[in-house]
């Protein structure tokens, strides 16, 4: 049996994060992405407004025909007296209304990035000045040109799903 699911995004990395999540439960799932507003600022700067968004999308873009719903958000979260912090958050909503939720890895973001992002710069247009790339948060994220692609933006929403549908697991 195949579940339909749609993803608050239409973002390449998201999309391949929630197919390969549903491929590692050995779940078939039909992935959709779909454009949906997060209700939050376009750079998150809290884990609360990070986790309100990534809900948000779900909740945005569950409808008739779809088994679940996916949202997934990137975000930044001061910690003093460490500074500037990467975090990621995924929910998941059923038809019933039912939601999973589930934070991803922590990153210590350079000073020079976090001064930008403090400016109100959002976090794609600074690490793709700061690393001379373009479309970063498409591809590898910012985790992956700070790991030098040992840990990529997709593999962080990967588990974060998994961890968000752990709440439907029977």
């Amino acid at each position: 049996m195949m579940i339909r699911v749609a993803v608050g995004s239409k973002n390449p990395a998201k999309l391949r994060a929630v197919e390969a999540a549903f491929r590692r439960m050995g779940i078939a799932a039909e992935v959709v992405g779909v454009t949906v507003p997060s209700g939050v600022s376009s750079q998150p700067f809290s884990d609360n407004e990070t986790l309100t968004g990534a809900i948000n999308r779900a909740k945005a873009a569950i409808s008739n025909g779809y088994d679940f719903a996916i949202g997934l958000e990137g975000g930044v979260v001061e910690t003093p007296p460490y500074g500037l912090f990467l975090c990621n958050w995924g929910a998941i909503i059923d038809q019933i209304g039912e939601i999973g939720v589930s934070g991803g890895h922590r990153l210590q973001l350079p000073e020079e990035i976090a001064k930008e992002l403090r400016k109100g710069h959002e976090l794609g247009t600074v690490i793709d000045r700061w690393a001379n790339g373009a479309n970063i948060h498409k591809n590898e994220g910012t985790i992956g040109i700070l790991t030098r692609n040992q840990i990529r933006r997709e593999q962080v929403f990967e588990d974060v799903v998994i961890c968000a549908y752990a709440k439907f697991i029977k």
